[in-house]
């Protein structure tokens, strides 16, 4: 796969979205908008939303799902967050695997998600010169994550 890749999230309802392939991660993260934790049936659950496109609010998809996990996470620029983490479906290439997902805000970054070292160690090589070697989603799709003028 090359260093950004089109990838999906079937169990949520996100069919693509465009995502940095970082080697330098241990664990993928997930841009999540109005991040909320609570009880439901004594386990802990977080709702949270995804804007699939890169600039734009628009088709964000309401989710809630068990915490997996708590982890201190050193961000790019060497901050220590205490994340919420996720089990989800990530399709990538041809495949579908459940990865472990942290759930952050990266308003800064050019990516809505990351794909770290855990998700890749099921056999996946990283070209860093090429881009999109999975393919790329219908042209309306990839409009829709262009930025709008």
């Amino acid at each position: 796969m090359g260093w950004r890749e089109w990838v999906g999230l079937p169990g949520l309802g996100v069919p693509w979205i465009k995502a940095k392939i970082d080697t330098g991660a241990q664990t993928s993260s997930l841009h999540a908008f109005g991040l909320r934790e609570f009880t439901k049936d004594g386990a802990r659950w977080v709702r949270f939303e995804v804007h699939p496109w890169q600039y734009s609010p628009r088709d964000g998809v309401k989710i809630e799902l068990p915490v997996h996990d708590r982890r201190r996470v050193r961000s790019s620029t060497g901050h220590i967050q205490n994340r919420v983490v996720v089990l989800i479906e990530l399709r990538m290439l041809d495949r579908t695997l459940p990865v472990e997902v942290t759930l952050t805000r990266r308003d800064s970054m050019g990516f809505r998600m990351l794909v770290g070292r855990e998700a890749l160690s099921n056999g996946f090589l990283v070209d860093p010169a090429a881009s999109y070697l999975g393919g790329q989603p219908p042209r309306p799709v990839r409009k829709a994550n262009r930025r709008e003028e």
